[in-house]
């Protein structure tokens, strides 16, 4: 007989956050902290950086573990969101292979510490399970349109290994499981090399250089803030075991990257001019999520416009730039 877990209950919970030091997790931690749980913050710190928790060090709440998650991890939480993964470009395909690894032997350890522990799990999955998409805009049951053998396909195979590796530990041994595909999101943490769209553009416009434009600019993504994506996972969390996903979490406000260019501009006063360059391969030619499912089991949509969230963002890039330039 399968041991049962214990009822969640509404009291302080031990969390761990794998990837936590990372742009979003870093996020979830200070936001988890602030609803009173205890937090158990795990990286490797190859693309996450101490600066993005610094401000959480001192709660005696929080821990910090230096950890990969492609080696077993032997912990007692009540909870685990498994964020662990390079998800930029220029990060996840300096070392594809250890990309592939992180996606799919770290979900073995993280699912197998969950099976242990009977707690629940949460994957941070991604929109790039889609590829580049032939059906718009996009939703949970749409299978997607991925170049297994590309140079991306490091991340979007890895990510659609953990969601195989997820469901099947659901079916196998009744894991509570929930798994949510992340639409591009920005905000303060975001790496300023990360080579993601919103980043680049900040940083070149701070900087008064040109604003490189891959393609023709006519290309869209849909942006969402950090502090919204953020609710939207701890909103998956709290549904009943019932609710598994996959379930799309984005804002499916749709901008081309001309559109976003043009933003940029005039919110930085720049002067720089628009740059074009050859479009990478299989980089998707349009990106937006369906939110309905997260609508009805979740009652969570975006809500910061890109506006005030781009404002915010600015000011995080260029306090961070101040301080390295001294």
């Amino acid at each position: 007989m399968t041991p049962q877990r214990p009822p969640r209950y509404a009291m302080q919970k031990r969390v761990l956050v794998t990837g936590g030091a990372g742009f979003i997790g870093s996020h979830l931690c200070a936001r988890l902290l602030e609803q009173g749980h205890s937090v158990l913050c795990v990286d490797n710190f190859f693309t996450g950086t101490r600066a993005n928790i610094a401000g959480l060090i001192g709660n005696p709440n929080f821990e910090l573990m230096r950890h990969d998650i492609t080696f077993p991890l032997y912990v007692e939480v009540d909870e685990i969101y498994n964020l662990a993964c390079p998800a930029s470009p220029v990060h996840y395909q300096f070392d594809p292979v250890q990309t592939t690894k992180t996606s799919v032997i770290g979900a073995v350890n993280m699912l197998g510490l969950a099976k242990r522990l009977r707690v629940p799990i949460l994957q941070a999955s991604t929109s790039e399970v889609y590829g580049d998409p032939s059906v718009h805009p996009q939703f949970e049951e749409y299978w997607g349109n991925v170049n297994p053998i590309g140079p991306r396909s490091c991340y979007d195979e890895g990510k659609r290994c953990a969601e195989t590796l997820f469901f099947d530990y659901h079916r196998q041994h009744k894991l509570a499981i929930k798994v949510i595909r992340i639409f591009n999101t920005y905000g303060p943490h975001m790496h300023p090399n990360d080579g993601r769209v919103v980043s680049n553009f900040i940083v070149q416009a701070l900087r008064g250089e040109n604003i490189t434009i891959y393609g023709d600019g006519t290309q869209t993504r849909s942006f969402c803030y950090v502090d919204d994506l953020v609710a939207g996972m701890m909103a998956m969390m709290a549904t009943p075991d019932s609710v598994t996903g996959p379930i799309n979490l984005g804002n499916p406000g749709e901008f081309t990257m001309l559109e976003l260019a043009q933003q940029v501009l005039e919110l930085t006063g720049s002067a720089g001019k628009l740059e074009f360059r050859p479009l990478p391969t299989d980089d998707p030619r349009q990106r937006q999520p369906d939110i309905a499912k997260a609508k009805a089991l979740l009652d969570w949509e975006a809500r910061v416009p890109l506006r005030q969230g781009l404002e915010k963002t600015i000011a995080y890039f260029a306090e961070v730039l101040a301080a390295a330039e001294g």
